[in-house]
C-alpha cells in the first residue's frame, strides 16, 4: 500500500493543484508570447524606427531572443532552490517576476520619446521575463507530476502544458480584438500597451490561486530523508542539485535537450514567425494571420490532454516520435498552404502544425519528470528544457526571418525545421521509456522501480 507521504491526493485536491499550475503557466506564457506577437507586429516601428521594415523586425526578434538567453539562468537558480526549498515558493516568485516585467513593458517610453534608451530598457525587461519563465516550467509540471495519480501521470501533467496554447490564445485574442476595434495608428500609438498592462490583473488572480496549493508530498518525503542522512553525517549527493544532475543524469539532460529541438523550433515558426511570413510573403493582413493563430491555438489547447492520455496507454516515446516525424513531414505542405493567401488554407496549415506539435509537447512534462531523481528533478528537468530553448526557440524566428530575407522563399525554412525534427527523432529514439516509473522511487542513477499495481489503482481519477 502507498505510504501516506506518497499516496495520490483525493481527486478534488488533484484538480485544484492542476488548476493552480495551469492558470499560473497560462499567465506566464501569456506574458511571454505577448512580447513575441508585439515584436512581429509593432516593436520594429516603436523601438527600431530608423531601420528598414524587415531589418527592424529582425532587431525586434533579437530582443525577443534575449528572453530565451535568460531562461537557462532561471532554470539554474530556480532549479537549485526549488530542489532545496520546494516547488511552491519558487513558483510564486516566478509569477511575480514575470508579471512585473510585463506590466513595466506596458509603461515603457518608446524610441520617439527617449531614444536609444527605449530598446535598452525593453531588452532588460525581456531578460527578466526569460529568467522567470526559465524557472516556471519545471516547477509547474513537477507540482502536478509529483502530486498526481501515477497511472494517469501523462494526462494530468499535460494540463500545465496547455498553459502555452492558452497563453498564446489569450495573447493573440487580446491583440486580435484590439487590431479589430482600433485603427492602425491608434494601436501603434497606445493600443499595444493594453495587453501588457492587463498582466497586472492576471498576476493577482494567479497568485491567489497558486498560494492555495500544498507543497509536493514526494518532495516533502525526499527532503525528510535528506535531513535524516545529513543528521547521520552521510554524504548528501543532492546538496548541490546542479552538480548531482551533471554527475548522475548528464545523459538524460542531453536527451531532454534533443527532444526539445523540433518541439521548440516548430512552435515558434508556426506561431511567431508566421505573423511575419504571412503578412510579407503571402500578402495576408495582420488580422487574418492573428485569427488563424487564435483558432489554431484553441485546437492546440484541446488536443494536448488527449495526447497526454495516449502517452499513458502506449508510452511517452511513441507519441513524442509521432509528433516529431509529423512536424517534419508537414513543413513543405505548411508553407504551400500559407502561400495561397487564403484564410482557410492558412488556418489548416497552422492547425495541423500545432496538433502535431502537441504530440511532442503533451508527454514532455511527464517524460522529463520521470527521468530525474526527486532532489534533483527541478534542476534536471529545467536545465534540459531551458538550455535547449537557447539553441532552439530563441533563434528560430531570427533564423527563419533571415532565411526569408536572403532567399525570398520558404524552402530553406522548411529544411531548417526538418533538420530539427531529425535531431529530436534521434534523441527520443535512444531514450528509455519512462511511463512505468514511480517518481518517489527513482534513485540518483536514473533507474526506477516500476509503478506497482496497487499504487496505480490508488485514487484513480
Amino acid at each position: 500500500m502507498s505510504s501516506p507521504a506518497t499516496a495520490p491526493p483525493a481527486p478534488s485536491n488533484l484538480k485544484r493543484i492542476v488548476a493552480a499550475s495551469l492558470i499560473g503557466t497560462t499567465i506566464e506564457w501569456y506574458d511571454f508570447f505577448l512580447y513575441g506577437s508585439a515584436a512581429a507586429l509593432v516593436f520594429n516601428q516603436l523601438f527600431f524606427p530608423e531601420s528598414d521594415p524587415l531589418v527592424g523586425t529582425l532587431l525586434s526578434f533579437l530582443t525577443y531572443a534575449v528572453g530565451f538567453a535568460a531562461r537557462p539562468l532561471g532554470a539554474l537558480v530556480f532549479g537549485h532552490y526549488g530542489d532545496r526549498l520546494g516547488r511552491k515558493k519558487l513558483l510564486v516568485l516566478s509569477l511575480l517576476l514575470m508579471g512585473g516585467a510585463t506590466f513595466a513593458i506596458g509603461l515603457l517610453p518608446t524610441h520617439a520619446t527617449i531614444g536609444t534608451a527605449a530598446p535598452v530598457l525593453l531588452t532588460v525587461l525581456r531578460l527578466v521575463q526569460g529568467f522567470a519563465l526559465g524557472g516556471e516550467w519545471g516547477g509547474a509540471v513537477l507540482l502536478v507530476s509529483e502530486h498526481g495519480d501515477a497511472r494517469r501521470r501523462g494526462f494530468w501533467a499535460s494540463w500545465p502544458q496547455t498553459g502555452a496554447p492558452a497563453g498564446q490564445l489569450l495573447a493573440t485574442g487580446v491583440l486580435s480584438l484590439l487590431t479589430a476595434v482600433l485603427s492602425d495608428s491608434a494601436f501603434t500609438s497606445w493600443g499595444w500597451r493594453i495587453p501588457f498592462l492587463l498582466s497586472g490583473v492576471l498576476v493577482i488572480v494567479g497568485l491567489w490561486i497558486r498560494l492555495s496549493v500544498d507543497e509536493s508530498p514526494v518532495f516533502r518525503q525526499a527532503l525528510a530523508q535528506a535531513e535524516a542522512r545529513k543528521a547521520e553525517r552521510v554524504a548528501d549527493a543532492e546538496k548541490l542539485p546542479l552538480v548531482a544532475v551533471l554527475r548522475h543524469h548528464w545523459r538524460d539532460v542531453l536527451i531532454a535537450m534533443g527532444a526539445r529541438m523540433a518541439e521548440n523550433i516548430s512552435y515558434y515558426v508556426i506561431t511567431a514567425f508566421i505573423l511575419v511570413y504571412a503578412t510579407t510573403a503571402a500578402d495576408v493582413s495582420k488580422q487574418t494571420a492573428l485569427n488563424a493563430v487564435l483558432i489554431a491555438s484553441a485546437v492546440h489547447f484541446a488536443v494536448i490532454p488527449l495526447w497526454g492520455a495516449l502517452s499513458d496507454r502506449v508510452g511517452r516515446r511513441p507519441v513524442y516520435l509521432l509528433g516529431a516525424a509529423g512536424v517534419g513531414l508537414w513543413m513543405f505542405p505548411f508553407f504551400a498552404l500559407v502561400d495561397t493567401g487564403d484564410f482557410g488554407s492558412l488556418l489548416l496549415a497552422v492547425t495541423v502544425g500545432l496538433v502535431l506539435h502537441g504530440a511532442m509537447y503533451a508527454p514532455q512534462a511527464a517524460f522529463f519528470s520521470e527521468m530525474f531523481a526527486t532532489r534533483m528533478r527541478y534542476s534536471g528537468a529545467s536545465i534540459g528544457a531551458q538550455f535547449a530553448s537557447v539553441a532552439a526557440g530563441a533563434p528560430a524566428p531570427l533564423i527563419a526571418t533571415a532565411l526569408l530575407q536572403s532567399t525570398g522563399g520558404s524552402t530553406w525554412i522548411a529544411l531548417y525545421v526538418i533538420a530539427a525534427a531529425l535531431l529530436t527523432l534521434l534523441a527520443v529514439g535512444v531514450a528509455k521509456e519512462t511511463r512505468h516509473r514511480d517518481l518517489a522511487d527513482i534513485e540518483p542513477s536514473g533507474n526506477a522501480a516500476p509503478v506497482t499495481a496497487r499504487a496505480e489503482d490508488a485514487h484513480t481519477v
